[in-house]
């Protein structure tokens, strides 16, 4: 993994999943209140380094959130979105594909992701791939939790590997993901 490019400025770090099945809200919300379900594990990792703070006392890091969804593409968590029909949720790779093509997701990630010393993907195997063939993302600033069939592929790239567990992230992952971000803001 890379060095941060400036040492002395705050960490960014962006956290990326995808969305859920499970709808908090009716009506119109921001992106981060309306998905819960398989997204908690990611929203619960993204308050945690939030919330953080330094030996001295400062915040640990910026924290930003985006969601790939199914209707909107990709979107930053704190965007307004809408519930939208379950069954509209991507499930399949030819799903993953149909948004992409509708929705450029991928190019969204790659402008957005551009500035931020850490990137935590927390993707299915094939929308990682489509990522990955697309070379969206920076060497040497990626946690990805992913596929274990995607292991090799990431640490060709310098990203550090983390096994999908739990329904996106599991406890051990955020704790890894915690301690590589602490280590980079020190």
């Amino acid at each position: 993994m890379m060095a941060k490019a400036y040492p002395a400025a705050p960490t960014l770090v962006l956290v990326i999943t995808n969305d859920s099945t499970v709808f908090l809200k009716d009506g119109i919300c921001s992106a981060f209140e309306m998905f819960g379900g398989r997204c908690t594990e990611v929203k619960n990792l993204v308050a945690r380094l939030d919330t953080a703070a330094k030996m001295d006392g400062k915040k640990l890091c910026e924290v930003s959130f985006g969601i790939i969804s199914s209707h909107f593409g990709y979107v930053p968590a704190d965007y307004t979105v809408m519930k939208y029909p379950v069954e509209e949720v991507m499930d399949s790779p030819e799903d993953y594909e149909k948004v992409q093509a509708e929705k450029d997701y991928i190019g969204r990630i790659e402008y957005t992701s551009k500035l931020f010393d850490r990137i935590v993907v927390c993707l299915p195997r094939h929308m990682m791939e489509m990522v990955m063939e697309a070379d969206a993302l920076p060497k040497g600033r990626v946690i990805a939790v992913t596929s274990p069939a995607l292991k090799e592929e990431c640490e060709k790239r310098d990203w550090m590997f983390l096994e999908r567990s739990g329904a996106r992230v599991g406890n051990d992952n955020a704790d890894a993901i915690f301690k590589e971000i602490w280590d980079i803001s020190q």
